[in-house]
């Protein structure tokens, strides 16, 4: 592929990831609604809610400031800059100098801090408990996703999440056991990233009125939503994509880009699915628990590690 189609496809594909994320939102909710055997709204109410939103005024509190004027858009914009980095229909990843496991992670990070700051930029005591709670998820689950993808680039010898792909799907046997145990734990990070039950404490609708979300109105809400969808969706596919790579195109051509795109959604689906059935087997956890769980995901990373150093 020429360096204009490679081009192309990165913006296609994050586009793509924006104008989806509301209806497999809508999927999941659909899910759980039938899982609590009720009825509960159909796949496309997100995007009812979303242009309902852009209708409204837009007001903000007196004392609120540019942070929190600027983080729907920047929650936006980082998601899409990852998604153009992404493997989704390719093997390889369409922008490699974003595409690093570095830079994915920092601006994850600087979608957090963003998210974080403007809960504290309010001034509203609801805002500021949800942003202290996103802060602390974000120091106990962002060292797991890391060291979990750290041992994945070690053993594909680069941090260039295209060519850890590739590593993935070759699937070297002598490294099978430390493949297995970072898939397990960046599975584990990517399920609280998602923001899923039990570990929804940054917005713990029930007791905090969507903690950090409390003060959004109107069109800036309606972007918020937008991108709150949409880094679900982006993580999920980080996941997908470095863990779950078959399916997707090594070399280039009309056929295998229509099967790829097929594959890319199913796989989608199921993770949406079985994400879906064990978030709402489990209750949520009291903030004060969720330290002691994510051990569980940092022990796995942790010993990814050390059958990398002893292969």
């Amino acid at each position: 592929m020429s360096s204009l189609s490679i081009l192309v496809l990165a913006l296609i594909q994050a586009l793509a990831l924006l104008a989806l994320a509301p209806l497999f939102s809508g999927i999941s909710r659909v899910l759980r609604a039938k899982i609590h055997s009720r009825k509960g709204p159909d796949i496309f109410q997100d995007y009812r809610d979303i242009f309902k939103l852009f209708k409204r005024q837009n007001i903000s509190p007196a004392a609120s400031g540019v942070f929190f004027q600027m983080m729907p858009y920047v929650m936006v914009g980082t998601m899409l800059t990852i998604a153009t980095a992404l493997p989704i229909v390719t093997v390889i990843s369409p922008l490699a100098p974003i595409g690093d496991l570095i830079t994915v992670v920092y601006l994850f990070a600087v979608a957090r801090f963003f998210f974080a700051i403007a809960g504290l930029d309010t001034g509203s005591t609801f805002t500021g408990i949800g942003a202290s709670r996103e802060s602390m998820l974000g120091i106990l689950v962002e060292p797991i996703l890391m060291l979990g993808l750290w041992v994945t680039a070690l053993l594909a010898g680069s941090t260039n999440l295209g060519v850890m792909s590739f590593h993935v799907l070759e699937w070297n046997v002598n490294s099978s056991l430390a493949l297995v145990l970072a898939l397990l734990a960046c599975a584990f990070a990517t399920f609280i990233e998602m923001g899923k039950l039990p570990f929804d404490m940054a917005e713990a609708e029930q007791e905090l009125q969507e903690g950090p979300l409390t003060e959004y109105s109107g069109s800036a809400f309606a972007v918020l939503k937008l991108g709150i969808s949409l880094k679900q969706l982006v993580v999920l596919q980080l996941f997908i994509g470095v863990f779950v790579p078959w399916g997707q195109m090594t070399t280039f051509s009309a056929g295998a880009l229509v099967l790829a795109i097929v594959a890319a959604i199913i796989k989608l689906l199921v993770g949406i699915a079985l994400i879906a059935l064990f978030e709402n087997s489990v209750a949520r956890l009291r903030f004060l628990k969720t330290s002691y769980t994510t051990w569980a995901g940092f022990g796995l990373a942790a010993a990814a590690f050390l059958s990398w150093l002893i292969a």
